[in-house]
């Protein structure tokens, strides 16, 4: 076993983020196809995921300033309880014989989406927050390493097995399946010891705590610099948001085609993240965080000229394996740098940068297409994700001098 899974409480965190994130994604993919079911508008599925996003950024800085002051594995807990509430309230109207359909007919999806939007805005900086907590300083970069291997397993498990449930056995069956897995992750968020409560001796109001976190963060070179790196290459390398309109027209692969090269940017990331546990990256990190989301750049440019399948799916492959080294480091960044009266804050900050990047690029690619075309909209994303790299590598010279060394964590910045 290596060194870092025999911290008992981290491989609770660890089982915790894999069950937590299965049901997630489970939840995505059952709610888009059951709306769908009844509806039969495509517009309903954009609808679920805004409904969704709003909630989740606006919650986030609230949740961040009290990931600082509160106890994180009980904040975990409760809201983790709370989604579990949510999605019991699902089941419950996606029961025929109750008549809640016939009665209301899709509000109270909309409602529970938005209220499950919320508790994962306060859920994600009370975990990002909490997972330093449980191992030592020299073992970040390997707990990152991990922590990124689950989530990326559990995106790829959970659509295909909540969408094999829901097929065979029904939609309240799939939901029930979602219920048993965040109960099991909530026993193991309460397996973990209660870690002491972060001492803030600033007396300050929540706006200026908030306040504290974007200051922190914008006079923090590495920090900042990698958050931005982040936003940019979402924001601008959105193929994914394309892949549609690319199966269909471009590659005439059809749904099955699509369901393809939508999986393979996923098992490039899995594949990397096990590679990352083994050989994490501690040296000449700076340049390689760079170096990912320039390849990951050009992966998009290529892709955008390919007219074969199988090189399309090379190529997002190849995506997603530097798309998770960069969030390896990233991560292993906020972790490293990052005060632990402060964790839950500079997590809140990063979830919006991700967040609105992710949303915001899937409309940036949509509004080029439509005044460029396909293929030009997709090379100018690549193209500005590789301007980003360069402006990055000149702009910020103490990122790109970046190691992970222990003795070199405390550097100046």
């Amino acid at each position: 076993m290596p060194g870092i899974l025999k911290i008992r409480d981290f491989r609770f965190f660890l089982l915790f983020r894999f069950l937590m994130t299965m049901a997630v994604m489970m939840q995505s993919v059952i709610v888009g196809w059951q709306l769908y079911d009844i509806t039969h508008d495509p517009l309903d599925l954009g609808m679920i995921g805004l409904t969704e996003a709003i909630p989740q950024i606006s919650i986030a800085l609230f949740a961040g300033h009290l990931a600082d002051l509160r106890d994180r594995r009980t904040l975990i807990a409760v809201n983790s309880s709370l989604f579990l509430f949510g999605v019991v309230l699902l089941s419950l109207y996606s029961v025929d014989s109750i008549g809640l359909r016939e009665m209301f007919g899709t509000l109270p999806i909309y409602i529970v989406i938005f209220s499950t939007g919320i508790v994962r805005g306060m859920l994600h900086p009370s975990v990002a927050a909490l997972m330093p907590q449980l191992v030592p300083r020299e073992l970040y970069p390997k707990s990152a390493s991990w922590s990124s291997a689950v989530w990326h397993s559990a995106a790829v498990a959970g659509p295909a097995i909540g969408g094999l449930i829901y097929g065979f056995v029904g939609v309240t069956a799939a939901y029930l399946t979602i219920c048993g897995l965040v109960l099991l992750a909530v026993i193991m968020m309460l397996s973990i010891k209660k870690r002491p409560r972060v001492q803030n001796l600033l007396k300050e109001g929540m706006f200026d705590r908030i306040k504290t976190g974007f200051r922190f963060v914008k006079g923090h070179q590495i920090i900042l610099g990698a958050m931005a790196l982040d936003m940019f290459a979402v924001l601008f390398g959105g193929a994914v948001a394309l892949l549609p309109v690319f199966a269909s027209d471009v590659l005439n692969a059809g749904p099955e085609g699509l369901g393809f090269l939508r999986a393979c940017p996923a098992a490039g990331a899995v594949l990397m993240s096990a590679y990352l546990t083994w050989r994490p990256p501690v040296r000449k990190t700076g340049v390689l965080l760079l170096s990912s989301v320039a390849g990951f750049g050009l992966c998009i440019v290529l892709f955008a000229l390919s007219r074969n399948l199988w090189l399309s799916a090379a190529l997002l492959f190849c995506s997603g394996l530097f798309d998770n080294i960069s969030v390896v480091i990233r991560s292993t960044i906020m972790q490293i740098y990052t005060p632990d009266e402060l964790r839950g804050r500079v997590a809140a900050i990063n979830s919006i940068f991700i967040g609105s990047s992710n949303e915001i690029g899937s409309f940036e690619s949509g509004v080029t297409a439509k005044l460029f075309g396909l293929v030009p909209a997709v090379i100018f994303g690549g193209g500005m994700t590789l301007l980003v790299v360069a402006f990055a590598a000149v702009k910020a010279p103490v990122l790109r001098r970046l190691e992970f060394q222990v003795d070199n964590t405390k550097q100046e910045v």
